[in-house]
């Protein structure tokens, strides 16, 4: 700041002294000025210089021919920059109507969220039931800027928790040899206690192939209603037509949506994690083994979260016998995983 009030007091000394005078200081400027410009082609300019020199531009209308530092195109643009930071500041919102709180925002999108069917207002006037004072002109437009996706009717989510004793599911997923052959494995899932009802492999998945296990799967009347599966070509028309003549009504999830078979997915990864990606397969029959041992395993002895850490052929709760007693370890999957219970001291 200093600097530049110092610089003026010099600008203004110039009227007092003669022509010739004048001339000379101009000319030993110019040549301090090329110099530094040689020396630091873009020199650092702060606020006030651009202030000077937007006000220059305004006022002076030779002020290009003297312009040495930057080009005449950069003073133009602090000029239009400071335009606009002059109306922005004149178009700041001074009022209008409050914002609303989080809280509320948070509260409509779980409204929206957990029930598809209802729109603005009957998540209005639950809102209104709670004590919050908003208008349902604004829940509308908040509204808007959701992507609420699935039927409205009915979401894929509250379809599987209210039917899932009467569902299972197929599914394919394949493991590679240890000479780099691809196996697929077939599985049939009941979605209520994780149980599988049927599993297999082989080499050449075909809709003729996969009948045949459906007839193990579903070999009289079943109590369940729903069969969930994917848009595969091996369930073509004649494995759909076995399964409603089961009694079972097929529904296909839509394309690249493996959330709406979550139940399948989260079985395949965890035959993947807890044995296939620890052990090398041989050849089929290898793996059929390996597949059989972790069927065995999965609802016996393992325990899963959704089932309140019980197992799906609920494990009973092995007490302590004795006061000598101790736990044991009962190896499970070749070793790779172990059933604890207790033994009573020899």
């Amino acid at each position: 700041m200093l600097d530049f009030i110092l610089s003026i007091l010099s600008a203004l000394r110039v009227f007092f002294l003669s022509r010739c005078h004048t001339a000379l200081e101009v000319l030993a400027l110019r040549q301090q000025v090329a110099v530094l410009k040689r020396k630091r082609p873009r020199p650092t300019l702060n606020s006030l210089d651009r202030l000077l020199w937007t006000l220059l531009h305004r006022g002076w209308s030779r002020w290009a021919d003297v312009l040495l530092l930057v080009k005449p195109e950069t003073v133009v643009g602090w000029h239009r920059a400071g335009f606009r930071l002059y109306w922005r500041w004149r178009s700041r919102p001074r009022g209008g109507r409050p914002k609303i709180d989080a809280e509320v925002r948070a509260l409509i999108r779980r409204l929206a969220n957990e029930n598809a069917s209802w729109a603005a207002p009957r998540i209005h006037g639950e809102l209104l039931k709670l004590g919050f004072a908003v208008s349902e002109r604004t829940v509308a437009r908040y509204l808007a800027r959701l992507q609420r996706r699935g039927d409205p009717g009915q979401s894929w989510l509250s379809f599987l928790q209210n039917h899932r004793e009467m569902i299972v599911a197929l599914d394919f997923f394949t493991v590679p040899t240890v000479t780099f052959k691809l196996l697929d494995c077939f599985f049939v899932i009941e979605h209520g206690r994780r149980k599988i009802l049927h599993c297999n492999v082989t080499p050449h998945p075909t809709a003729e192939w996969v009948v045949q296990p459906l007839r193990e799967a579903f070999p009289e009347a079943v109590p369940y209603r729903y069969v969930i599966l994917d848009r595969d070509s091996q369930f073509d028309a004649d494995v759909l037509g076995f399964l409603r003549a089961t009694g079972l009504k097929p529904k296909p999830t839509s394309p690249r949506s493996p959330g709406q078979k979550g139940v399948a997915e989260r079985w395949v990864g965890s035959c993947r994690r807890e044995i296939l990606d620890q052990v090398i397969a041989l050849d089929e029959k290898h793996l059929r083994r390996l597949i059989r041992e972790y069927v065995s395993y999965h609802p016996e002895d393992r325990i899963h979260d959704c089932l309140e850490k019980d197992t799906p052929k609920r494990r009973a709760v092995a007490h302590k016998p004795a006061e000598d007693a101790r736990v044991v370890s009962l190896p499970r999957l070749v070793g790779l995983h172990h059933l604890y219970a207790w033994r009573a001291a020899a």
